[in-house]
């Protein structure tokens, strides 16, 4: 019986297809989740958050991404790497006038919708892949990526390309879920957890957190500060089975069937927050770096 190896290479094109695929029929749903469009976890802060209004917890992650930047207080230009509808973006220029900022995704309704939600800031949405973009060199101030690189692993090549863009001094801030070991270590129940949320949100992999690290070294940043806000994130995490009934009782009210994409993504999420539960083996974290 004649068998079929499929090489690394093809495995992340697929990924990458599956990725676009999923963000293209998936991404309104996110409306559900976020009026704002934030399609990530929020950061709970006791005096600046609702535990009962998702969209505050999930705006503060984006408030402590911006903290975490430093930007200067005159013109500044800023790179989300896999933004999405931009809501980070639009929180950021709503904060800060004088900055000016470019989104990348490779999906074409989250450019076109990206870009509608867009029309009254100083920002643009592209369809450019954050590995490899035609922004030249040494030509942000900032960069960011919010739960973006894990669609490609935490890879290498998305840590050069953030390196190459940035002016000498630029910060770039990573929020993001890692391993806290490494894939083969995982238990039983943390492995199927772990599959099955790559599988579900079309993610290549977690990166392990201290191999990211020496990757960010090795790449050229000189100074790479860690925090484990999982605590911080957690109760966001838990709006998870809420929304997911949430969801569908709304789908079913309305007659309408679930999109095979929109299912990924409610499959997704549960297994974002059974994941969440091996405390042990995952974490989320905010990274950051300086060229």
């Amino acid at each position: 019986m004649k068998t079929t190896t499929i090489t690394f290479q093809e495995k992340l094109e697929k990924t990458k297809l599956e990725m676009v695929d999923f963000y293209n029929g998936a991404t309104e749903d996110y409306k559900y989740w976020s009026k704002d469009f934030n399609m990530h976890f929020g950061y709970f802060n006791l005096f600046k958050t609702n535990l009962f209004k998702r969209d505050t917890m999930l705006n503060e992650m984006n408030n402590q991404v911006l903290k975490r930047l430093e930007l200067p207080q005159n013109k500044a230009l800023l790179a989300d790497l896999g933004c999405g509808m931009g809501g980070a973006m639009r929180y950021m220029l709503k904060k800060k006038k004088k900055l000016a900022a470019f989104g990348v995704t490779l999906s074409d309704f989250q450019v076109k919708k990206g870009n509608e939600l867009l029309k009254n800031y100083n920002g643009t949405i592209v369809k450019e892949n954050y590995n490899n973009t035609s922004f030249s060199s040494e030509m942000f101030n900032a960069a960011i990526a919010i739960e973006s690189f894990c669609h490609s692993g935490h890879s290498e090549k998305s840590f050069k390309e953030a390196y190459r863009i940035l002016k000498p001094n630029g910060k770039f801030v990573i929020a993001d879920a890692f391993l806290k070991k490494e894939e083969t270590e995982l238990c039983y129940g943390g492995n199927l957890a772990y599959q099955k949320l790559c599988n579900h949100w079309s993610l290549e992999k977690l990166g392990n957190i201290n191999t990211v690290v020496q990757q960010l070294k090795k790449q050229g940043f000189k100074k790479v500060i860690i925090e484990d806000i999982s605590f911080r994130v957690a109760p966001s995490v838990l709006h998870v089975p809420f929304a997911i009934i949430g969801f569908i009782f709304k789908g079913l009210l309305g007659y309408n069937s679930l999109k095979q994409e929109s299912l990924h993504n409610l499959k997704g999420s549960f297994y974002a927050l059974l994941s969440g539960l091996h405390m042990r083996s995952f974490g989320y974290y905010i990274v950051t770096c300086t060229k």
